[in-house]
């Protein structure tokens, strides 16, 4: 049994090498493949596509081929055969492994009675979350001073792939088709930030009473921290399962430095409000986003993690990647080795603290395609299992 545990975790660790290398360089698909999939702007993983490779989705960034100055990467994506969704994986001229897209899901080929496309409404993330930005707007997004510079929260608009407000009623009607037609499990929806001081949590409580009515799925809610802590029972009340309070960054002269309106809203405001929000969601079903490679040190970010996951808060440690019309859209990735020495002590907090993305209810973390994280966390479980046991001579 050890035997075959260590075999499960050397394979574990060949696919956390190759995974974490991929979300860092971002796949080349090479000119002439279908790339229908690609999300051009918008919140969450932009410019990405989601991808199967050793039976694990994830979502990677896709580097067009035919596109002058783009990021080089050694990853290319070939077709092998005559079908649509099935390629090969090569890294420089080396083989690697079989690749697939998932297949384009069947619901957005619907159209509301207004004539708006589902895929307008919310969109597939990996290959069973149905995600949606409720309103495409906010605050900050149009002032240089006030943005924060790797949001592409507009470029969508821009780009006419969705709609500035989506309704409850419109929600539930996708959110029931993506039920019906693709085996959706879960939702997540974010919003930009309003004038409100619910800070968008009123919107979410209407559209989650909708969706869970319609589909009884659980659903998380993201949104800044509301003035009025209120709100997360309310959104608890309205079939809330989890909920997503993004700090982005750390280190509070980075967050200043990368999204300047924001970062008024300070760190001890961000852990005041996760202090209440876990006493209605309970443990690991409050998260929060921190993008690495924006400036915070391993040390800074390791340090912030372990402040959250004392709290009960999960912390969601994904690479930054570069997004086409925003101000860091010429930046790079962090490095896999830099992702790597954080992951790895991250997923042993999370495994002893019994807080692993498996155990999460929906959201990002649940979905875990935008990270390598639950790969780490498989493999300190996997580790367990394998240390023989302490025999105690009396």
């Amino acid at each position: 049994m050890v035997m075959k545990n260590s075999f499960h975790t050397a394979l574990l660790s060949q696919k956390q090498i190759l995974l974490s290398d991929l979300q860092s360089f971002g796949l080349c698909i090479e000119q002439g493949t279908d790339d229908n999939m690609l999300r051009l702007g918008g919140a969450g993983p932009t410019d990405h596509r989601a991808i199967t490779v050793l039976g694990s989705t994830v979502m990677v960034r896709i580097i067009r081929s035919d596109v002058k100055n783009q990021i080089k990467t050694p990853f290319i994506a070939r077709r092998k055969s005559d079908f649509e969704n099935s390629m090969m994986l090569f890294k420089e001229q080396e083989e690697l492994a079989p690749l697939e897209f998932p297949p384009a899901p069947r619901f957005y080929s619907k159209k509301t009675e207004e004539g708006i496309p589902y895929w307008k409404i919310a969109r597939l993330h990996s290959n069973n979350v149905l995600a949606t930005t409720v309103m495409q707007t906010c605050i900050r997004y149009g002032n240089r001073k006030t943005k924060c510079q790797f949001c592409a929260i507009g470029e969508s608009l821009k780009h006419q792939t969705t709609i500035a407000r989506k309704s409850p009623e419109q929600l539930a009607e996708v959110a029931l088709a993506a039920q019906q037609l693709d085996g959706v499990s879960n939702v997540v929806m974010t919003t930009g930030t309003p004038v409100t001081s619910d800070r968008g949590a009123a919107i979410l409580v209407e559209c989650a009473r909708a969706i869970k009515r319609a589909t009884g799925l659980p659903i998380q809610v993201q949104c800044e921290p509301p003035d009025d802590f209120m709100w997360f029972r309310l959104l608890k009340d309205a079939g809330v399962d989890s909920l997503g309070m993004h700090l982005e960054a750390w280190d509070q002269s980075v967050r200043e430095h990368i999204m300047p309106g924001k970062s008024e809203v300070s760190v001890g405001t961000y852990l005041r409000a996760f202090k209440k929000a876990v006493e209605v969601f309970g443990r690991g079903e409050v998260s929060t986003y921190l993008l690495a490679g924006l400036g915070d040190t391993k040390e800074g970010l390791l340090l912030g993690c372990r402040k959250l996951v004392d709290l009960g808060v999960y912390p969601f440690v994904v690479p930054f990647v570069p997004v086409g019309g925003t101000q860091f859209a010429d930046c790079f990735s962090p490095s896999p080795a830099f992702m790597r020495s954080i992951l790895e002590p991250l997923a042993a907090m999370l495994t002893e603290a019994k807080m692993t993305s498996d155990s999460l209810k929906a959201g990002c973390a649940k979905c875990a395609a935008c990270s390598t994280l639950s790969l780490f966390e498989q493999t300190k479980r996997t580790s367990l299992k394998e240390k023989p046991a302490v025999l105690s001579c009396n």
